[in-house]
């Protein structure tokens, strides 16, 4: 018998987690315009945030302090034309793409933000979710900031801005701004002369430099130096404030913790990151084709088909099939112009979500045994309509395997993972599971097959283990966190 989960309101029938944010900055020492090829950075980070978009830019030869920025509601080729970006000029600037995990989805919330104070103008773009941003909110609006946004991306940089006044420099400044903020970032600042980019402590998020030419990048993804024909020269250290000037390239490692204390977001690996980037010498294809050779030993059974469901599936459904000899092939057809922002059909419309985004190959699986690799299960409203579409579609057999562990737990650093009474996996057992979406099996990848996937890099558990790198918050700037 089919059981029902209760989604507290939640329309969103994806049932998948939302990227974070992309972030690309550069800075052309030739003087050349950098607004195009930061746009092109954008479209290659697209997958990373599909909410909102912008672009901020500067002249360092031109009027100290002057900064032109376009953004907007929306995919980067719809916020930005092409007579729009000719008219940023600046040889230096800083893009970002978002998917809100905090503060509400309007155009205020979009970045980059653009902050002029008394030493001068910050733009800034970030990808992360601090964990004490309400704190250091509300004590910056008791000494009486005005806050234009709800996002913990303004924190930051009035954090950086007050620094500044007693810093000598602006990167002094940011390593000050980094003692306060707590939680997970990959920052971009821009300044008049300079471009910063900052990771944190911990590692929780990626970040890049790049080189072209003479110019310099700074981008989420090693995917998007590639789009842009950049030679990637290394990633930011976890904790390390590297700076670009006329003068070179600075590092400061001040902050940056012992290797065993830093915790990188395993699901960069799992499910957001493009398969061509690489993060810390990891490459993303490398770790989902692992999963799968590991799901393969851990949970075989007799098939005829291994599929993916895509895109993130495909590659660990490819490694389930090389580990275990069953072929793998194609089940699903994807709608590629339908986006995460798409109108949703309402509830008793005969349309699904789920159906107007995937179509199943009847002749691929009618009469077959399918093996179903899945990055992940949340709620499971989708994973019970993909194994129905299998079976109305001709599947014998349905066997689910899912390349990550169990969600038991929230996640405050960035990724939107519900509240523990919305996981489909919080006081289940797998075999209750496997009954709620339908499958013949399941399997879940096993907890100490992660470290192996990544080969020994420090890593976030948190959602599987609820033991947190850092001590977890009680509220944060949507309101209280359900425990």
């Amino acid at each position: 018998m089919e059981e029902n989960i209760q989604l507290k309101g939640q329309q969103d029938m994806s049932d998948k987690l939302h990227e974070e944010c992309g972030v690309f900055g550069m800075y052309d020492f030739e003087g050349n315009d950098v607004a195009s090829t930061i746009y092109y950075g954008l479209f290659a980070l697209q997958h990373r945030g599909q909410e909102s978009c912008g672009i901020a830019v500067s002249d360092t030869e031109g009027p100290k302090g002057k900064v032109n920025s376009i953004k907007g509601m929306g995919l980067v080729n719809e916020v930005f034309t092409e007579e729009a970006l000719q008219k940023l000029h600046g040889d230096i600037g800083v893009g970002h793409t978002r998917y809100s995990t905090a503060g509400s989805s309007t155009r205020e919330n979009a970045q980059p933000l653009v902050l002029n104070y008394v030493k001068g103008t910050l733009a800034l773009a970030h990808n992360g979710n601090l964990i004490n941003a309400l704190d250091l909110r509300r004590e910056l609006e008791y000494n009486g900031a005005i806050f234009q946004t709800t996002i913990d991306s303004e924190v930051i940089a009035y954090h950086i801005a007050r620094e500044r006044i007693h810093q000598a420099s602006v990167e002094e400044a940011v390593v000050s701004a980094m003692k306060k903020i707590r939680g997970a970032y990959s920052l971009i600042v821009m300044s008049p002369r300079k471009l910063i980019g900052a990771r944190d402590p911990y590692g929780f998020k990626p970040l890049c430099i790049g080189k072209r030419d003479h110019a310099y990048i700074f981008a989420s993804e090693t995917c998007a130096l590639e789009t842009i024909g950049a030679e990637y020269i290394r990633d930011v250290m976890p904790g390390e404030v590297v700076t670009i000037t006329r003068d070179g390239i600075l590092s400061n490692q001040e902050m940056c913790l012992e290797k065993n204390k830093q915790a990188r977001c395993i699901f960069e690996y799992i499910y957001f990151a493009r398969p061509d980037s690489v993060f810390d010498g990891i490459g993303v294809y490398h770790s989902r084709i692992q999963a799968g050779r590991f799901l393969a030993m851990d949970h075989p059974v007799d098939a005829d088909l291994v599929v993916g469901v895509p895109e993130s599936g495909n590659a660990a459904a490819l490694g389930y099939s090389m580990e275990s000899g069953i072929p793998y092939g194609t089940a699903f057809v994807k709608n590629s112009y339908v986006g995460r922002t798409f109108i949703k059909p309402k509830q008793g419309n005969r349309e699904s979500s789920v159906r107007i985004k995937l179509n199943v190959l009847k002749e691929a699986v009618d009469g077959k045994r399918v093996i179903m690799i899945d990055d992940s299960m949340v709620r499971g409203t989708t994973n019970d309509r993909v194994v129905s579409m299998l079976r109305e579609a001709g599947a014998k057999e349905v066997h689910v395997r899912i390349s990550s562990p169990p969600f038991l737990h929230p996640c405050y650093f960035g990724i939107d993972i519900p509240s523990e009474d919305q996981l489909i996996a919080h006081n289940r057992s797998v075999e209750e599971i496997r009954r709620i979406i339908g499958a013949d099996t399941l399997g879940y990848l096993k907890l100490n097959r992660l470290d192996e996937m990544v080969e020994g890099l420090p890593i976030c558990r948190g959602c599987f283990t609820g033991q947190y790198p850092m001590s977890p918050p009680t509220e944060d700037i949507r309101g209280s966190y359900e425990k």
